[in-house]
């Protein structure tokens, strides 16, 4: 029998523009700078000192080898495991699985999850250029099936919007709502890296990404980081921290399946990956897609977004206009999708997305979400995805009291 698994901390940085912030001596602000800040926030939140962690997950995609011991050094040196985590987009999801993954097997009480970016401006690009590319099977059977146009990211899932729209009749302005959704969001979350709301006329009139994506229905490169701390049952009782604790009841990570390269775009984009994360997270927790109040996924393009929608099971395929088009997926319907602002215009440093997800969602759950409080919160989902390929769903609920 697993044991039982309990975030109980939490902190982040606010995302950041690339190279937009300095520290107050005017330095850049580094990697260091980040997880020190993201760090000492979920410590804080805990109530916890750096000492009683017995093990460290920290995640990065652009960096150099070992970079997650120079990031938690800035919490403390005392020699505990500090695994380095890269899973492209759901590195920091992936941090946390491998975190709560210690605790659930016994062999740890706490532990850390951290993850952190500091990117490049402009569209992703590949570090080395004299080896086969991760994503090269995928580009390569998308390349069979749709136009190429670089860069990669927004092609793919640009191209997963249009297929759907061939085939079930979905519009540009189905795509463009939920980029004007995510915005109007943020205006309330003083961690996202863009707070401002648009018209439609604005979404859909800014400059054409990949037709029918424009760019404000894209997400942008960001700085940022995000933590969290995960204790097990008995640390939570043995310190009192079961009023802020929350649970992590269903947690699942996929990697490509054959049906991957099944012909269809929406499987290159990982639509199987999805389904079967979050079956697998419905069965362990024994929820259901009409229990949760509120999702945090990974709307890296607003395609995504709805595409997710029925790969969650929010849906059913081909639905997803209608649940848009009858504001189900906002404040006053059925969930609220991305109360955060997503990475739309949250931001997507990369490294930390996935804990800046697990942040926004024990922040909810607690009822601290200040003006993105959803009301009567008793169970929170998570969606995070990274190409080549690497899907994390989890399923949060209240600690029992």
């Amino acid at each position: 029998m697993m044991n039982k698994v309990y975030v109980v901390g939490v902190g982040m940085t606010k995302f950041e523009k690339p190279g937009r912030r300095s520290n107050d001596d005017g330095s850049p602000w580094d990697y260091p700078d980040m997880a020190r800040e993201s760090g000492t926030k979920a410590l804080a939140d805990a109530g916890l000192s750096y000492d009683v962690i017995q093990q460290a997950y920290v995640g990065y995609v652009y960096g150099e080898s070992t970079s997650g011991q120079r990031a938690v050094y800035e919490l403390g040196m005392t020699g505990i495991p500090v695994i380095n985590v890269n899973n492209n987009c759901s590195t920091g999801s992936t941090a946390l699985y491998l975190a709560a993954q210690a605790i659930r097997g016994g062999l740890a009480e706490c532990t850390l999850a951290l993850g952190f970016e500091k990117m490049q401006p402009g569209s992703l690009g590949s570090s080395y250029d004299d080896r086969e590319q991760p994503l090269a099977n995928h580009l390569q059977a998308l390349a069979e099936i749709s136009e190429v146009l670089f860069p990669p990211a927004p092609w793919m899932f640009g191209a997963a919007g249009r297929e759907h729209m061939r085939e079930f009749g979905t519009t540009a302005e189905h795509f463009a709502k939920i980029g004007l959704k995510n915005h109007s969001h943020s205006v309330n979350n003083p961690y996202a890296q863009f707070q401002d709301s648009y018209s439609m006329d604005e979404i859909q009139g800014s400059r054409m990404i990949y037709d029918p994506l424009t760019k404000l229905q894209c997400s942008p490169t960001s700085d940022g980081s995000g933590a969290a701390i995960l204790a097990s049952e008995a640390f939570v009782d043995a310190h009192g921290l079961a009023s802020r604790a929350v649970e992590i009841v269903g947690q699942e990570m996929t990697t490509d399946f054959r049906s991957t390269f099944d012909g269809t775009c929406k499987s290159i984009v990982g639509h199987d990956m999805n389904v079967k994360a979050a079956r697998s997270v419905y069965d362990q927790s024994g929820l259901g897609p009409e229990d949760f109040q509120v999702i945090e996924l990974h709307d890296c393009f607003s395609a995504n977004e709805l595409l997710l929608y029925e790969a969650l099971g929010l849906c059913d395929e081909g639905d997803a206009g209608r649940l848009i088009d009858d504001g189900q997926t906002t404040y006053g319907g059925r969930w609220v999708v991305n109360p955060s602002g997503g990475l739309i215009s949250k931001g997507h440093p990369l490294g930390a997305t996935g804990l800046a997800q697990c942040a926004e969602l024990t922040w909810q759950l607690r009822g601290d979400a200040d003006k993105r409080q959803v009301d009567d919160v008793s169970a929170a989902l998570a969606h995070n995805i990274g190409l080549g390929g690497a899907a994390v769903v989890t399923a949060y609920q209240r600690a029992e009291r």
